[in-house]
């Protein structure tokens, strides 16, 4: 294996090793991808201004996100069927997390249960993200499990109400655990060290779900219940009644207009993420680092604002923390990571981000993370 320097090293191991419907699970977007790329592509586009002679001893990437230390701010995404990508991989990424000092947040939609990930950290907090849902007695019950699990913010997911279509999943047949088709048992066959640890995990489907929901017992009914499932008629009140039923941090994920922003403010949620679902939901759409500023200038006074999407590097992390995010996301990043090596494939990659941010912030002279802003950025030209 050739050194690893940087996530896409790991993304290109990640290809190698991880079955071909799991993969383009997380490396795709929806429709023609154009916001996928987009917010991507939109950081390459923010230059940075290079100081000299400056000292650039003694630097400290540590801040805090929602009230809590980070190492650097940085958090892991919420990403479903993370336990497909290699074999209990929530677990494994919740703990790379714990020890580098990063949040970790599950996914609902998650492989391996929030039981699972408290179990298998030691019960260290983690963050939980949840969706708006018909059945609000699962949501109740769901909310409990995460309190009794100690997760220290509850995210909620709000531009899921509705989902958009993604092309290869659809010509991949995605499922959980995989359907056994002759195209994806010969792909399969491909990527032995991925099968060899499945076949030593319990955990193929839904943990979060499955058993938790009268007549979901299996795949086939989880895909007809979570059809139903996800409420088109979501607004502001049910965000409230959320924060009332949580009463902990609660952190709002999918905002992408200032108006939006307004409103999250008011619900009382503490902190707000912009984003775009990774470019997933609304191709079309503008990226997550075009539509920061406006959002850190519209509510920036009154709310911690959060981004994700196209995260790649600890460059990218800066200029986030430039234009006004307290925190960053990564998502694709960690899972590359996840795929490739497993829990060291994850602490590689925030070793990557962490030094590529480190070593950028003193280039551009700066040794506190808490005193970036946008003056090491020079004019954003599109």
């Amino acid at each position: 294996m050739s050194i690893i320097t940087n996530i896409e090293d790991l993304r290109v191991l990640a290809q190698q090793r991880v079955p071909r419907m799991f993969y383009d699970y997380a490396d795709s977007g929806s429709w023609t991808e154009s916001t996928y790329r987009a917010n991507e592509s939109d950081f390459q586009r923010i230059k940075l201004r290079q100081r000299v002679a400056i000292n650039m001893d003694n630097r400290s990437t540590a801040s805090t996100m929602v009230g809590q230390p980070v190492t650097m701010p940085v958090a892991l995404a919420p990403i479903g069927l993370t336990g497909m990508q290699y074999a209990d991989g929530e677990i494994l990424a919740a703990r790379a997390a714990k020890k580098f000092g990063v949040p970790f947040t599950l996914s609902t939609m998650s492989i391996c249960s929030i039981e699972d990930v408290a179990a298998g950290t030691d019960n260290h907090p983690f963050w939980f993200q949840v969706y708006v849902i018909r059945d609000r007695g699962f949501m109740e019950r769901l909310i409990e499990r995460a309190r009794a699990a100690h997760c220290s913010a509850l995210v909620l997911t709000l531009d899921l109400q509705i989902m958009g279509q993604r092309h290869k999943d659809l010509k991949n047949g995605l499922s959980a655990p995989p359907k056994l088709t002759l195209p994806n048992i010969l792909n399969m066959m491909t990527k032995p060290r991925w099968a060899l640890g499945m076949l030593g995990t319990r955990r193929r489907g839904f943990g979060n779900v499955v058993g938790h929901v009268t007549g979901v017992d299996d795949m086939s009914s989880l895909t007809q219940w979570s059809a139903q499932q996800f409420d088109p008629t979501l607004n502001w009140n049910d965000v409230e009644w959320i924060k009332k039923l949580w009463g902990g941090k609660l952190i709002l994920k999918g905002i992408q207009d200032p108006e939006d922003a307004r409103l999250a403010v008011n619900a009382g949620a503490d902190a707000l993420i912009v984003s775009n679902h990774g470019g997933r939901q609304l191709d079309g759409a503008e990226s997550s680092i075009r539509a920061l500023p406006r959002i850190v200038e519209a509510v920036g006074k009154d709310i911690e604002i959060h981004m994700d999407g196209g995260v790649r590097s600890g460059q990218d992390v800066l200029k986030a923390r430039a234009l006004g995010a307290r925190g960053v996301y990564i998502g694709r990043a960690f899972v590359y990571g996840l795929g490739a090596l497993g829990e060291t494939g994850v602490s590689k990659a925030l070793e990557i981000i962490h030094k590529e941010l480190d070593l950028t912030m003193a280039f551009c002279g700066r040794t506190d993370i808490n005193a970036v802003d946008q003056s090491i950025l020079l004019p954003v030209t599109y």
